[in-house]
């Protein structure tokens, strides 16, 4: 192997020659030995630019796996058969995003794989409970959820300044008519062509149901509607709501007081169980006219996505650069 380089207009002779092979081949070596770096949990099997990435975030990970399964179900997920791999890519300028993958075959789950990316801030508060969040309610309800259900609850668990901009897409989608109806919202099985309003809508809705009975009602609720493919019912059951259209416009109203906290009481308030079309909102109409919501085509599309996969690249939030957890 002969590796010829100029240097001020002249040809190095043999001497430098095998000098600069040497050097290639001991840069290329220590690159591949970062990129091998890697640390493995019970759990996990983490692949990061450095040793000390990989296992700060196969910590996390495992942290979190058994924290947010707990917060969303009431108690620790069992050890999987095998360890989830994950993918990272960790730089301050990258933009943050993840992809989860998984198999359902009669009533297992398994194959997981997980690639998540982003400055090591964003990927431990936000992009890695949010993709961990995905693997518990995959081993939980052992068959796919609906993408408003599944993306919307992942992104309850982000970071604050995630959660904000979520709002403010979903401020400007519903105002520019990208809003997506309910009923074809809850019917979708796949990723629709403009998925980033799905995030923004399920995330708000998600976060409207949170607010009114926690987690664990909510992970009940998506149960009970999916067993039956009953939504309306399981609405009534858990939320005194009189259906999928209700639900609609009560969030809709919901939205545009400003998504206020429910008062305590309500939270803490047994479901009532008559008349549900006559569910009170309790609250004064806001003289401004409700944004429009436009139902938008559906397509399948492949693959688990990120709302941050549709987005190349973006700067990174101003903050502390210390992680929370």
């Amino acid at each position: 192997m002969q590796v010829g380089r100029s240097v001020g207009g002249r040809t190095p002779g043999r001497r430098w020659s095998l000098n600069m092979v040497l050097v290639v081949i001991c840069a290329a070596w220590q690159s591949t030995a970062v990129l091998a770096a890697g640390h493995r949990t019970a759990n996990f099997v983490v692949d990061a630019p450095t040793e000390t990435l990989a296992r700060r975030i196969g910590d996390a990970a495992e942290q979190y796996r058994h924290d947010l399964a707990i917060e969303w179900t009431g108690s620790p997920l069992p050890r999987w058969s095998r360890p989830c791999p994950i993918q990272a890519q960790v730089a301050p300028n990258l933009g943050a995003g993840g992809a989860t993958s998984f198999v359902f075959d009669n009533g297992e789950v398994f194959n997981w794989t997980m690639t998540i990316q982003g400055s090591e801030q964003r990927i431990l508060d936000s992009v890695l409970p949010h993709e961990i969040t995905h693997t518990v309610f995959a081993t939980h309800f052992r068959r796919p959820l609906p993408r408003w259900a599944d993306e919307g609850a992942c992104t309850t668990v982000e970071h604050p300044v995630e959660r904000a901009r979520q709002h403010r897409l979903l401020i400007e989608f519903l105002t520019t008519g990208r809003g997506i109806a309910f009923p074809q919202m809850f019917a979708m099985r796949e990723y629709p062509t403009d998925v980033l309003p799905l995030y923004s809508q399920g995330y708000s809705l998600a976060r409207y149901l949170i607010e009114r009975g926690g987690r664990h009602k909510y992970v009940a609720f998506v149960g009970d509607g999916l067993a039956a493919d009953d939504w309306s019912s399981a609405l009534a059951k858990h939320y005194g709501v009189g259906g999928v259209p209700q639900l609609q416009h009560q969030w809709l109203e919901w939205v545009k007081l400003g998504c206020p906290a429910p008062p305590a009481a309500l939270a803490a308030a047994p479901v009532p169980s008559t008349d549900w079309s006559r569910t009170s909102r309790g609250q004064s109409p806001d003289p401004v006219p409700a944004p429009p919501v436009v139902a938008t085509p559906v397509s399948t599309t492949a693959g688990r996505r990120s709302i941050y996969a549709s987005q190349a690249r973006r700067p990174s939030e101003p903050g502390s650069s210390q992680p929370v957890r």
